[in-house]
């Protein structure tokens, strides 16, 4: 089985758009209508439904996509694995962050990596830290920055978090040098990315509060600006909330509550040569 199709079929799904994966691998649209009707001439059944608003895998496709998703992370490690033989350093890292007071960092780190090995390519991929947990899983991304999550990888710590509630300024509760988690449950609460699992999800869980959800967004953004207006109160990391200040107060939580946030990697041996060196190259900068 062609994996330059497989790679177009997972690009294809991921955009939920063939003129968009097109433009993203640097192929034309008809290129990877031809790429998927090959495909599924292969497989022997259609493996893409499309509409208007674009295209969505079939249920046959489903069932094939973890074996898909293996198969194109071994043939990259195949291409990279050779290149070392070769004499040569190629290939691409994808990288995840559920923090974006991290990009600095990571935009430092990726340049002076670059600097050493500038025939690898790196790729940022954005998520929760349990949604990336599972990209790595499924190959999708080779290693992220998150709060620690179970499962199956090596783990270098970065720091320890603190989860905070943020206020209006004018807040009845603002003056208080803490914020009871409790009160959560009868505050007016503004929810951060709903339906997923995240720091602030977990924290509620575990402390047995269900939050008085008036408002919810998945823009961090968003959701200060509406504590601002006084529209209700919510709970962000430390670092996330030191980008927001204007209008707001943030008070530590009682109990407090704290995540570990650290750099995620798969075992060594599941890792591609271009990942295990990025991996080797990020231990040395906290050695």
């Amino acid at each position: 089985m062609d994996t330059e199709r497989i790679n177009a079929l997972l690009c294809t799904i991921e955009e939920k758009s063939l003129t968009a994966a097109a433009e993203k691998l640097g192929y034309t649209t008809s290129g990877v209508s031809r790429m998927m009707a090959a495909l599924e001439e292969e497989t022997g059944f259609p493996l893409l439904v499309r509409s208007r608003t674009g295209v969505v895998p079939t249920e046959e496709c489903r069932q094939l996509l973890p074996l898909m998703q293996e198969m194109h992370a071994l043939a990259e490690r195949y291409n990279q694995l050779s290149g070392e033989l070769a004499g040569l350093t190629r290939g691409t890292i994808r990288i995840g962050t559920s923090y974006y007071a991290y990009y600095d960092w990571f935009a430092r780190l990726i340049a002076a990596f670059r600097k050493r090995y500038p025939g690898i390519t790196v790729q940022i991929v954005e998520g929760t830290s349990t949604e990336l947990v599972s990209a790595m899983e499924e190959h999708r991304a080779d290693l992220c920055i998150i709060s620690r999550r179970q499962g199956r990888y090596d783990w270098i710590p970065l720091k320890k978090d603190e989860l905070l509630a943020c206020l209006p300024q004018k807040h009845p509760l603002a003056k208080r040098k803490k914020f009871p988690v409790e009160a959560f449950a009868s505050e007016d609460f503004i929810e951060l990315y709903p339906g997923k699992e995240t720091d602030n999800s977990r924290m509620l869980e575990k402390n047995g509060v269900v939050p008085r959800v008036t408002y919810a967004t998945s823009d961090n953004y968003a959701a200060y600006v509406m504590v601002a207006a006084d529209l209700g109160v919510t709970c962000t990391n430390a670092i996330i909330g030191e980008s927001f200040k204007e209008g707001v107060r943030y008070l530590p939580l009682s109990p407090k509550q704290t995540v570990e946030i650290g750099i995620a990697l798969p075992k060594k041996k599941e890792m591609s040569p271009a990942s295990k060196r990025f991996a080797e190259f990020a231990r040395e900068q906290f050695a």
